[in-house]
């Protein structure tokens, strides 16, 4: 099941659209923005008198209308607030209402204009993707993770024991059969496309000769890494050898147009980073990538200045370059926040 879009008229900035999933609540976070219109049904507390004079407090199902002013991600929803602007009689214009978008809810979002970004965002929710399973491992611990499209979830570690540690290159079998029995667990559970085995050493092909199930089996690429921790996991992620397995995951693309920025500020290249700097080369149409984490936007939604980047990512999109919104759920988005947030691949190097 994938987001499903019910109707669509970005002419008149209007969206309606069904959650099916836990992951579209997230794709929702990253399209709703401050000053949006989200409109729908949800339970709203209402006063309720009687001829004797007494009143009650009562939850009752109405259609209302918001314009948002925050949306915050909780476990599994998102929690919409803003200021009531259409409603039943019996609800105050301008008093604030929290809409819980979850799981089966039906919206409506109206924005003054939906730049090729929301749009790219939305198509991505209505596709649906298949989990990739990474597992990094050497002699003494593994880490197993799953993709989603905004980035990777840890779902199992499994720890050494320091005080066999030179013991270990004979029990390490033991640690094989548990990394087996999860694989298979999460195999049944999951449906991965991919399975990613990657440690340093040989410890890759040992595994993969221990294991019997030639369907799990079947699933397996083999890659190299440097260690069993986080750093891992994003480490095979550039790895030539996994490429294919992860040409449609988010993170993945992420990493790549990050990789290529810093490249190219490291040799002084096409590229520049900081608000000045990029608000200079947008205004001068040198723009192809614009490259801005999803923290930053956040941070200038909150403190009220976000019109400013707005009218910089409208400029951008209409001379054709392209938007992209970086995660800093891993590396490469943090370092692009200490680059301040923001940066631009250029179609030409600018002269300063």
């Amino acid at each position: 099941m994938v987001m499903k879009v019910i109707f669509s008229d970005f002419k008149k900035g209007s969206v309606k659209l069904r959650i099916t999933t836990s992951e579209d609540v997230w794709h929702l976070s990253q399209i709703i923005e401050t000053g949006d219109i989200v409109s729908g049904r949800t339970l709203r507390k209402v006063t309720i008198g009687s001829a004797e004079g007494k009143t009650t407090h009562v939850q009752k199902p109405v259609y209302l209308k918001i314009v948002v002013e925050r949306a915050e991600l909780a476990k599994d929803a998102l929690r919409v607030s803003g200021k009531i602007i259409d409603g039943p009689d019996d609800v105050s214009h301008g008093s604030y209402h929290t809409f819980t978008v979850e799981k089966d809810t039906e919206i409506s979002i109206e924005k003054q204009e939906w730049l090729s970004l929301h749009k790219a965002q939305l198509k991505d929710a209505e596709q649906a993707e298949v989990p990739v399973i990474v597992c990094v491992f050497d002699r003494d611990d593994a880490l197993i993770a799953r993709s989603y499209r905004w980035g990777m979830e840890i779902l199992a570690r499994l720890r050494g024991d320091p005080e066999r540690k030179d013991k270990r290159a004979n029990t390490r079998f033991d640690l094989y059969k548990e990394i087996i029995n999860l694989l298979g667990q999460y195999d049944a559970r999951l449906n991965p496309q991919h399975i990613i085995l990657a440690s340093p050493a040989f410890y890759k092909e040992d595994l993969y000769e221990r294991m019997s199930d030639k369907k799990l089996k079947s699933k397996i690429i083999l890659a190299t890494c440097s260690s069993a921790n986080d750093t891992a996991i994003h480490e095979v992620l550039r790895r030539p050898e996994t490429q294919h397995a992860f040409r449609q995951m988010r993170v993945a693309q992420e990493i790549v147009i990050v990789d290529k920025l810093l490249v190219e500020i490291a040799k002084q290249g096409n590229a520049t980073y900081g608000f000045d700097q990029v608000k200079m080369a947008a205004d001068a149409g040198a723009i192809s990538d614009i490259l801005i984490t999803s923290l930053f936007v956040k941070e200038l939604q909150e403190s009220g200045n976000f019109k400013v980047l707005n009218d910089i990512l409208k400029h951008v999109d209409r001379l054709k370059g392209t938007i992209h919104i970086i995660s800093t759920e891993h590396e490469a988005g943090k370092k692009l926040q200490g680059l301040g947030g923001i940066a631009a691949l250029l179609r030409y190097n600018l002269e300063w």
